[in-house]
């Protein structure tokens, strides 16, 4: 999901007369059992901010982010995300600026943002403040009018009559698609994505659409780039849990952002968000992780703002996705409660504001996520009981005696609710009040509409 609305086929699809297969969409493995590769330690605790360069400030350009980083440190995020930093390529360009994902020259910074030396300038800054800075990759095609195309048009699937074609049951008129046939097309991937690690320092990779390309492509791609930085991290845009045995460290929540937008929209009842984690139990490898989220570019630009999709719920639900075992995510300007679906072709940048409540939200949240033990990835989770089981959703996440309760109120209704676990008991404080308070395991949960509480065990 990346360039406008795509129109998703399931089934196999081929050209007939194609010189090799456009997209086959592979089958997920049921990986239960079998050992996830796992995360790096710094991503353990760490929240993943989301740039879009182009639409960050009015200035558009790498210097701007660079500027605003003793911001995002303050937030409190880890982990920068820059969407694609590459030159967009013109011959079908999308709209007047065209899309971040059709590449024209993997080597190459888009100088609508900067120079190379801007972009150091932006990484080595980041490592300063303690920030981690991943780049977004394209890896299953390019710009018509990548080099490539001239160089090594081997590179390419071409139809009967040798023709370039963009990805087959999309609407990515923009692009053309790669051939993972020819292994030369794993060497030259492997030599570009060694570069911005090796000499810019990058310290991992969002794999774009990553379900269109071979999982065996991605374990021989990231093998590689283990051998020059064994603590890369690499995030796929993809729900096949075959691709955490041995390429990537985390995947893409997509069932559970669906499910988000089910229950704030009442198509499903809040205990839809178990079923859902059911799922992953049963397909992910052990020690596998997903990225969860309320808004990215996509579901910003495409499908609406959270507060169009999830209403009420998207505070709560913001908590839910910290609170789950997992990688949580915010999409720039959501930490000011914009609410607005930014434009992708062209500028539109981001009105920023000194003073909104969600600041200090976001804030809390990620400080919680870096700080408490029992919310590093891959600690415990587990749903506890309420008398009011279709309206709250109360987990804890536990890390030996460091404990955290999170109470939401997924509805639009004020539901009280008894609630019976020896988790409950104990001294708490409230992350978001500061109230110190004392629970039995037996406890009444009085939550207005849509409210919520995040609990921090006291010694």
């Amino acid at each position: 999901m990346t360039k406008s609305p795509r129109l998703l086929v399931s089934a196999c699809v081929a050209l007939a007369g194609c010189a090799s297969v456009l997209f086959s969409a592979e089958p997920p493995q049921i990986c239960a059992g079998q050992p996830a590769l796992g995360q790096p330690e710094w991503v353990r605790t760490a929240t993943i901010y989301e740039v879009n360069v182009r639409q960050y400030s009015p200035a558009g350009n790498f210097a701007a982010v660079t500027a605003d980083l003793p911001r995002l440190r303050d937030l409190g995020v880890n982990v920068l995300w820059l969407m694609p930093i590459h030159p967009i390529g013109e011959h079908n360009r999308k709209g007047p600026l065209g899309s971040y994902y059709a590449v024209r020259d993997y080597y190459g910074v888009n100088t609508e943002f900067g120079t190379k030396e801007d972009f150091k300038r932006l990484v080595d800054s980041a490592h300063a403040a303690g920030l981690r800075v991943i780049l977004d990759w394209v890896g299953n095609h390019t710009a018509w009018d990548n080099p490539l195309t001239q160089q090594n048009p081997d590179y390419f699937v071409r139809d009967a009559k040798g023709s370039f074609v963009p990805p087959t049951g999309f609407d990515w008129t923009d692009v053309i698609q790669l051939d993972f046939s020819n292994p030369a097309v794993l060497d030259y991937q492997a030599g570009a994505m060694a570069y911005w690690i090796e000499n810019f320092g990058v310290d991992g990779y969002r794999c774009d659409f990553a379900t269109g390309v071979p999982t065996a492509f991605w374990n021989q791609l990231t093998a590689r780039l283990r051998a020059i930085r064994p603590d890369l991290f690499m995030l796929a845009e993809s729900e096949l849990p075959q691709h955490q045995l041995a390429a990537f460290n985390a995947s893409y929540g997509f069932d559970m952002m669906h499910t988000f937008n089910a229950v704030a929209q009442g198509h499903v009842g809040v205990s839809g968000i178990d079923d859902t984690l059911a799922r992953s139990r049963v397909r992910l490898p052990a020690g596998g992780a997903l990225l969860y989220y309320t808004s990215n570019h996509d579901e910003n630009s495409w499908q609406g703002t959270e507060f169009e999709r999830l209403g009420g719920g998207a505070t709560p639900l913001a908590v839910l996705s910290f609170a789950l075992d997992g990688i949580p995510l915010i999409y720039n300007g959501q930490e000011i409660g914009v609410n607005r679906r930014l434009e992708f072709f062209e500028r539109d940048p981001i009105q920023w504001t000194t003073a909104h409540p969600l600041t200090a939200f976001y804030r809390t949240l990620c400080q919680l996520k870096h700080a408490h033990p029992a919310m590093r990835t891959g600690t415990p989770m587990r749903r506890l009981a309420t008398t009011q089981n279709d309206s709250l959703y109360v987990l804890v996440r536990e890390a030996g005696s460091h404990r955290v309760v999170v109470m939401l109120n997924l509805t639009a209704r004020d539901v009280t609710a008894d609630c019976h676990d020896a988790a409950l008991a104990g001294s708490w404080r409230d992350a978001f009040t500061g109230e110190n308070l004392v629970l039995p395991a037996g406890s009444t949960l009085a939550l207005r509409a849509w409210s919520y509480r995040v609990l921090a065990s006291q010694p």
